[in-house]
């Protein structure tokens, strides 16, 4: 029998996703164009630059045969300065990047991977969806493609403790039945988050079933000793008397 999955999306299933992004590469040699599933790749001409899927981008990577550009969001003077918005602004998360223009009514509206935000002319000042699990990725198979790969890692780590400590802090509204802001969440995020968020929702949600069963019970014992109100009136009562 098969172990039942667990909800949503794991983290090696988001950084599967994540490798349909679209990155920009350098081609160190020709290639010819490539027919794939998702529709055919132009030629690769040294040194004209090409955006490419990202599994494909580290293929060629590893290869030798092309070199990858981060985006502009992953470097060390726009991650410090996202860094710094996410501290000064305690409530919510860095805004993502802005949604192109709406297309017209015989297509359908764009979403990732096909939005161009990892690319070289992507925005600097917004993290895309998939910004954590991309950036590990690129510093770990194309490090000598980043001026400061060192700095750049310890500004994602710093980046990522402070939007999860922040996803923590949200869930605290949700005992008063307010709600969480996902504005600008990545999907990695979202993964890591999702077993405490769960978690403590089921929580709150065990307290008041908890609750409005003793609200019962005790409704039930002052109906049988020939009280006709409710237990609310009957708290008042004594805070009256009080």
């Amino acid at each position: 029998m098969a172990l039942p999955l667990p909800p949503g999306l794991t983290p090696p299933e988001i950084a599967f996703l994540c490798e349909m992004e679209l990155v920009t590469v350098v081609p160190r040699q020709r290639l010819e164009r490539l027919e794939l599933l998702g529709g055919p790749l132009p030629p690769l001409n040294p040194p004209h630059r090409t955006a490419l899927p990202l599994w494909l981008a580290l293929l060629l990577k590893r290869q030798r045969r092309a070199n990858i550009l981060p985006p502009p969001w992953l470097s060390p003077h726009s991650l410090t300065a996202i860094l710094d918005h996410e501290t000064t602004h305690e409530q919510g998360f860095s805004p993502p990047p802005r949604l192109p223009p709406l297309p017209s009514q015989n297509t359908l509206p764009f979403s990732p991977p096909f939005l161009p935000s990892s690319t070289d002319n992507a925005a600097p000042d917004a993290l895309p969806y998939h910004w954590l699990e991309l950036g590990e990725m690129l510093l770990e198979a194309a490090t000598d493609d980043f001026e400061d790969p060192d700095n750049v890692r310890k500004l994602l780590r710093g980046l990522r403790e402070v939007r999860m400590a922040k996803l923590r802090q949200g869930v605290e509204v949700l005992d008063s039945e307010g709600g969480i802001s996902m504005n600008g969440v990545g999907g990695m995020e979202v993964a890591e988050g999702r077993a405490f968020v769960t978690g403590v929702i089921d929580g709150l949600r065990k307290i008041t079933v908890s609750r409005e069963q003793q609200k019962k019970d005790k409704d039930g014992e002052q109906r049988e000793n020939g009280y006709s109100g409710t237990a609310e009136d009957y708290d008042d009562d004594e805070m009256d008397m009080q």
